[in-house]
Formats: structure tokens, C-alpha cells, sequence
């Protein structure tokens, strides 16, 4: 199995005369909590779901384990998942349930499947709730149990969109933790975030797009170095690179929003 797990190549997404992704080429490392970061309509999503099938490019390639997923999709998908800004499950399933759908997707050994479902509703204290209907849960326990939906099956490679919308503090805490345990483990993960304490605080690399284009990638101290910087935070960084007071109020804004969010 080849080391790089995640390759862009020119990837170009274009609606009518406007380019939502330009000519994006990087790749992503087996193992690394990969951070992809930008202002609001940068093309974090669009990119996202292009590497996952949801969305075809108009040229170029994405490739998930040297698997092109345009042209050999099921052999591609075997091996991510994906947890949405947005949960949008079954409301009719329970949350066991819902999990069961998932392993029954992958084939998973029954005994594995019992192992992963237990240890993760134990860590996002789901346990009790496990067995009601998904449309009884709140925002944040859909988004709970999308991200058990995503681990519970031992994915390659787990793309996440903005996944501490709607956490408290505890479980994004958790989220934190099982995600650097699982890269630690060999797993990749590829992650949108507009909280950049957190991309600071986990992730190995960091993407920066903003226009569609990528402006600049690498590790925080690369990124610094690259600004000229030699303690400077990402936040500093990204405002350098993106904007100014504007896009400060609005990321302050944003975090404050989550931070204060119910589970």
C-alpha cells in the first residue's frame, strides 16, 4: 500500500465562468491529520466532495489510494468515510440500527462490529440513547452518531466538514482525542475547519484555499517560516493570507457560536 493516500491533480471544478476549485494539485500522507482550511466559498466542500464521489470534476484527477474515483468508484470508496457539516441519516433507524446499516455496507466481521459500536457510543456517551429513533436525537447527537457511522468500519482515510459543529465541549474534546489516536494508528484524515485553534492544536499539515486556488500548504512551522514568522498563530497566519479585520470578527464570531452550542 502505497504511503500517499489522498492525491489531488489538477483538480478543477467550474460553474458557468466562475471556478470554485482551480487547478488544485497536493497530496495527503497515510497516517497525517490533514487540515484544509479557507474563507466561506473558498471551495473547501467543493473539493471535499469531489474526492469522495459526490461531485464530478470538470478536469483532473482524485485519487484515494491510488484508486482514480471517477473512474473506478466502488473500489475507491471502499476504503473512507465521510462526516458531513450536515448529518442527514435515516430518522426512522435507531442509532444502533443506523450503525448496523453501515457495517452491513462494508461487510464487517460481526465481533468487530460489536467491539467498534460499544467502544464508540461509550466515548460519545450514546449508550443510552443508542436504541431511539435518530429523529428524536439533537443536532449534536446526529452529528455523534455520524461520526460513529464513520469510525465504526476502521475507514483509511476519514474526510470531515466542519465535524465540531454542533459538539459540546466534552465530545469535540473526544473527537480531538480519537482522531490524533487513529492517525497515530496509520489512519488519515482530511478535515475542513473554520476553527483554527483547533487545525493549530491537531492537525500535521494545513491546506490553505481561498478563490478556488490553494495558496499555501505545509506544517505550522513551514507556515510560519513561509510568512516570515517565527511564533506567529494561524490565525495570524490565515488573515495574512485571507483577509483582514472583516474575516477576523467573522472566524471569532463562528468559534463562539460552536463553543456555546448544546450538545
Amino acid at each position: 500500500m502505497t504511503d500517499t493516500t489522498v492525491t489531488l491533480t489538477n483538480l478543477t471544478k467550474v460553474y458557468g465562468d466562475s471556478k470554485a476549485v482551480d487547478n488544485v494539485s497536493f497530496n495527503v500522507k497515510k497516517g497525517e491529520l490533514f487540515g484544509f482550511l479557507g474563507p466561506n466559498g473558498a471551495g473547501k466542500t467543493t473539493t471535499i466532495k469531489m474526492l469522495i464521489g459526490l461531485l464530478e470534476p470538470t478536469s483532473g484527477e482524485a485519487n484515494i489510494l491510488g484508486v482514480n474515483m471517477w473512474e473506478n468508484p466502488l473500489e475507491a470508496k471502499k476504503y473512507i468515510s465521510y462526516v458531513p457539516d450536515q448529518p442527514n441519516l435515516y430518522p426512522k433507524l435507531t442509532g444502533r440500527e443506523y450503525l448496523e446499516f453501515v457495517a452491513s455496507v462494508f461487510k464487517m466481521d460481526e465481533e468487530k462490529f460489536k467491539r467498534n459500536t460499544e467502544e464508540l457510543l461509550t466515548l460519545f456517551s450514546l449508550n443510552d440513547r443508542a436504541d431511539e429513533l435518530i429523529e428524536s436525537y439533537s443536532h449534536g447527537m446526529k452529528q455523534k452518531i455520524a461520526i460513529c457511522g464513520a469510525l465504526v468500519h476502521e475507514p483509511d482515510i476519514l474526510f470531515l466538514d466542519e465535524p465540531t459543529v454542533g459538539l459540546d465541549p466534552k465530545s469535540a474534546r473526544d473527537l480531538k482525542n480519537i482522531l490524533r489516536a487513529k492517525c497515530d494508528a496509520g489512519m488519515t484524515a482530511f478535515m475542513s475547519t473554520h476553527i483554527l485553534e483547533i487545525a493549530e492544536q491537531m492537525c500535521d499539515r494545513i491546506g490553505i484555499i481561498a478563490d478556488g486556488k490553494m495558496i499555501t500548504l505545509g506544517t505550522m512551522d513551514e507556515l510560519r517560516a513561509l510568512e516570515g514568522e517565527s511564533e506567529g498563530s494561524l490565525e495570524d497566519i490565515f488573515l495574512q493570507l485571507t483577509g483582514g479585520e472583516a474575516e477576523k470578527a467573522l472566524i471569532h464570531e463562528m468559534s463562539d457560536e460552536d463553543h456555546g452550542e448544546d450538545q
